[in-house]
């Protein structure tokens, strides 16, 4: 077993972060959020559109687009009107610093390349920050119509705009019977590929390409363990309030806190978790 720390689920802290009012006010904003970016990410969804490469991706292809940038503006330009005092940090438009406690972190499309194919497994994030620890997190999906929403220790899932039910982590004893999502094995750099492989080869099942739909899948019990590295923190601030409220479990490879990035384990069930890391360690930075 592994004899690495884990960072325990946190979510009963939240009380000390964010009031009721606080929340229930952040909560109606955040949705408000994820409707501007709506509008802009479906008029352009499954339409021919520019795409532009980022340099200095690992893959060699990072794509972006209009989509992209006009999701994010759309989220900023209301956070700047409601809430210009607190702090922003998105993909594309970089850092907005204040002196507030509060910042919101945005991905206006996690997983660009399923968007640029048409495919319904990528998401806009949105997350509230507290003093870095995430406190509130979105992923949305406008094509489906899904909304996964974490707060505290609840996560819920809302389609077509109506609550549907409260998400939870399915039971998962062993790697032996888990299924393994990661968005993209070619992704892990030399040292951390064979620890992959080791986990791979453990695991009964893998689907990969699902970007931040894996960890919503982790959430609603469709997946028990989501393996990635190389995140920034607005690829994953989002999902860990959703991830935890849905009783399951994010940290880096070590058992730290993942709130930064980096190399992210994510699963429903601890004692997936700790095997999971036991494995892991190894090639943890």
């Amino acid at each position: 077993m592994s004899k690495t720390p884990i960072c325990q689920n946190t979510s009963s802290d939240l009380p000390r972060l964010l009031g009721e009012e606080e929340r229930a006010i952040f909560g109606r904003f955040s949705f408000a959020l994820a409707d501007a970016a709506k509008v802009v990410t479906l008029a352009h969804f499954d339409t021919p559109i520019g795409v532009e490469v980022k340099p200095d991706h690992p893959s060699g292809y990072d794509p972006v687009t209009i989509a992209d940038r006009g999701a994010e503006r759309a989220i900023r330009d209301l956070l700047d009107g409601h809430y210009p005092e607190h702090g922003i940090r998105g993909e594309e438009y970089g850092v907005k610093d204040t002196n507030s406690d509060f910042n919101w972190v945005l991905d206006p499309i996690d997983g660009t390349r399923a968007y640029i194919s048409a495919l319904p497994v990528w998401g806009t994030l949105i997350a509230l920050t507290r003093n870095i620890r995430p406190v509130l997190g979105i992923m949305d999906q406008p094509v489906t119509g899904e909304r996964f929403f974490g707060l505290g220790d609840e996560a819920w899932l809302y389609k077509g705009g109506q609550k549907q039910r409260r998400l939870k982590t399915r039971p998962c004893k062993d790697l032996r019977t888990a299924t393994l999502c990661t968005t993209d094995p070619h992704l892990f750099t030399k040292k951390e590929r064979p620890v992959f492989e080791i986990l791979r080869k453990k695991t009964r099942l893998q689907r990969y390409g699902l970007d931040c739909y894996g960890y919503a899948a982790l959430a609603r019990g469709g997946v028990d363990l989501v393996m990635e590295s190389g995140l920034q923190d607005y690829d994953i601030a989002a999902l860990i309030p959703i991830v935890e409220g849905a009783g399951g479990m994010v940290t880096n490879w070590s058992g730290g806190t993942a709130w930064q990035g980096g190399q992210v384990l994510a699963t429903g069930d601890p004692r997936v978790h700790e095997e999971a890391l036991a494995l892991l360690s190894s090639a943890a930075s």
